[in-house]
């Protein structure tokens, strides 16, 4: 936000120099960028944060001004005088979008002379930066930049019909800008039409063919309230932003709508003559009343660490437009102003009496009560996932929530349904909420392929968004693994990765069928007979159609499947100090057996001296075992915490083992 110093001499008698204005606005919040010079005046380049639209206009920096320094605001009040027609015989206004315009005021003036602006008018409006146009338009940005709050003047003659119309955008719908570009429009855009096209883009920018020109005589006069988010997801998906579009995002002061419309004519009438018709145009919504807020005095105390008096917290708050609604030794209560939504709890007004009274008036050494912090136990296990995976050797990824409908077809294993659609697309083409983080991992290696990365091992932890018959999604919290490494080295990172949140559990897997992986080397993961989530190695279709060269092993698991199990109570178990003895084992089975079965099965049988299974290797001789069968060749670990294990004791062991094997899945060892 530019301000011109002149300018905002006008509503509030600043008798200091320019330099303790802006270190004092930038102490309460309005942070200094630069002040240069502009003929006699001064531009200064204020940051204004986005819960503060209401200092986009130089009135709301006045206002901030004349608290800080104590001074009086002077901020003028429009009283346009009025002709006898009655604006409701020359116009009528219809929405027919309330929920993309919230208010439509319109007023108009005739026989108005265009020409050229005053020299003071000019000067400010060079000032910040603003080209003159002709008195009507300078008015209209005059007005603008006085208050924050956006107005359109339209050329009445060339409007077609008494009736403005405003209305959501029709698909494909073309529109004429006063940029002279033709834009496409899509619905949830909101246009302000006649009664056979739209001759402006609602809050954005108006047409060309109803802009002000030098044969215009008739005006109709715009001010009105749009929703910020369909402001903002026009803008960015017409890539055109105005200095309207900007404050119509944030959010502007309701009460704001009808002053600045008043401004605006009574400018006109004294600057392009004319006559102005009695009465306004006003359709739309109530206004929502603010609700009122208490601020117990002692919180002050508490949480700044100073005592500000009473009677010094009531004006700061009073002087920032609140209206009190009553005070006692304890406590005050406020209304607060309608250009100041972001007021509504007590620790806003603490914050306000915070920057006003001055933070250099709190001490360094003030004593302010402090408690330590907790961690969630969600925040604890993606820790210990964090930890565990970096320690595997992968990297952690951030991708975007929103992706094309096609990588949601690619892989969907937690739902059937149809994914959301985003209207306010990230990227071109990405209007989807994720079912998966898979296919976003995938674009990442292949992104790293492009640059030969050797090494592209990739973990996230994000929500993902699946369909529900609620009006919100289910947010799962999802951790997603792509990797260069086989199924087998995968598996074995998400069972470190089991075993470090709860040794105790162990992972099981069950069949599974997904178009991007493959079937013989996929599955469906569990613990504790409850799903924990998909792990495969990708089709080398799905590599093609993901443009990716080396071969990728993905997985995918439930945050919350994994918060279930994880004890976070820091567990000890006592190093044994006696040797470990190990066996391996090859057992020929059927060539249906999985070797999660298989390994339960030892583990089972193995009792409390198998200290660990190891798989090794398959093997298939037809010819020696027979058709549909297979070799598994595994180790076992053995260990006891008491004493050194026999030859003996060790085989013994292994002989149960096998036995064990024999009878639950025909397993015969090999000699």
């Amino acid at each position: 936000m530019i301000v011109s110093w002149n300018w905002l001499k006008d509503y509030v008698a600043l008798a200091v120099e320019p330099a303790e204005v802006e270190q004092r606005l930038m102490m309460a919040g309005l942070n200094h960028e630069s002040t240069e010079p502009v003929g006699d005046d001064l531009a200064i380049d204020l940051e204004v944060t986005s819960n503060r639209p209401d200092c986009l206009g130089h009135l709301g920096v006045a206002r901030e001004a004349a608290v800080l320094f104590g001074k009086p605001l002077t901020i003028p009040e429009p009283v346009p005088s009025e002709d006898a027609t009655s604006v409701s015989d020359l116009l009528k206004v219809r929405i027919d979008c309330p929920e993309l315009c919230y208010r439509y005021t319109a007023r108009v003036i005739r026989g108005v002379k265009i020409g050229p602006s005053p020299d003071w008018l000019v000067s400010r409006l060079r000032t910040i930066g603003i080209a003159p146009i002709n008195n009507v338009v300078d008015i209209t940005n005059y007005v603008l930049m006085e208050c924050g709050q956006p107005l359109h003047a339209f050329d009445l003659a060339k409007l077609g019909g008494p009736e403005i119309i405003v209305r959501e955008a029709d698909k494909g719908e073309e529109f004429l800008a006063i940029d002279h570009k033709t834009y496409t429009l899509e619905p949830g855009m909101c246009v302000i039409a006649d009664s056979s096209r739209a001759v402006a883009l609602g809050g954005v920018m108006g047409g060309a063919d109803s802009e002000v020109s030098d044969s215009t005589i008739d005006l109709l006069i715009e001010s009105a309230e749009f929703a910020p988010v369909s402001i903002r997801a026009a803008a960015r998906t017409l890539n055109l932003h105005s200095p309207s579009s900007y404050r119509f995002e944030r959010g502007l002061d309701p009460a704001g709508v009808d002053w600045a419309s008043r401004r605006c004519c009574e400018l006109i009438l004294d600057l392009a003559g004319g006559e102005l018709a009695a009465g306004v145009i006003d359709v739309g919504r109530e206004r929502v009343k603010q609700e009122p807020v208490v601020l117990r005095l002692a919180q002050l105390k508490r949480i700044l660490g100073i005592d500000v008096p009473a009677a010094e917290v009531q004006r700061i708050l009073t002087a920032l437009g609140n209206e009190q609604v009553r005070a006692d030794a304890d406590t005050v209560e406020v209304i607060p102003p309608s250009w100041r939504r972001d007021l509504t709890r007590e620790i806003d007004l603490v914050e306000e009496v915070a920057r006003i009274h001055g933070y250099d008036q709190i001490p360094e050494d003030a004593a302010v009560p402090m408690c330590p912090s907790h961690r969630s136990d969600a925040d604890r296990v993606q820790g210990q996932v964090r930890q565990v995976l970096t320690a595997a050797g992968f990297d952690e990824s951030l991708t975007v929530s929103v992706v094309s409908e096609s990588w949601t077809k690619a892989f969907s294993p937690w739902t059937d349904a149809k994914p959301l659609k985003s209207y306010t697309p990230t990227l071109k083409g990405a209007d989807r909420l994720r079912l998966s983080l898979i296919p976003s991992l995938l674009d990442i290696r292949r992104t790293n392929e492009s640059v030969s990365n050797p090494v592209i091992e990739l973990f996230e932890t994000a929500k993902i968004y699946l369909p529900s018959d609620d009006e919100l999604p289910i947010e799962q919290h999802t951790l997603g693994i792509a990797s260069g490494g086989d199924y087998s080295s995968v598996k074995g990172v998400i069972e470190s990765l089991v075993a470090a949140l709860n040794p105790a559990c162990q992972v099981a897997v069950r069949e599974t069928k997904q178009p991007l992986l493959d079937n013989a080397r996929s599955c469906e993961l569990h613990v504790d007979g409850e799903l924990l989530g998909f792990l495969g190695e990708v089709t080398p279709a799905a590599l093609k159609s993901f443009k990716l060269r080396l071969a990728t092993t993905v997985a995918e698991l439930s945050m919350s499947a994994l918060g279930v199990i994880a004890n976070l109570i820091p567990q000890h178990s006592p190093q044994s100090a006696f040797p470990a003895m190990s066996r391996d084992l090859n057992l020929i089975v059927d060539e249906s057996l999985r070797w999660a079965d298989l390994a339960s099965t030892v583990r089972e049988s193995g009792g409390e001296l198998l200290e660990g299974v190891t798989y090794q290797d398959i093997y298939r001789d037809n010819q020696r075992d027979g058709a549909g069968k297979k070799r598994l060749l595994f180790s076992i670990t053995l260990r006891s915490s008491e004493t050194t294990l026999t030859n003996e004791q060790a085989d013994e062991i292994r002989d149960t083992i096998v036995a064990a094997c024999g009878k639950r899945h025909a397993a015969t060892l090999l000699a």
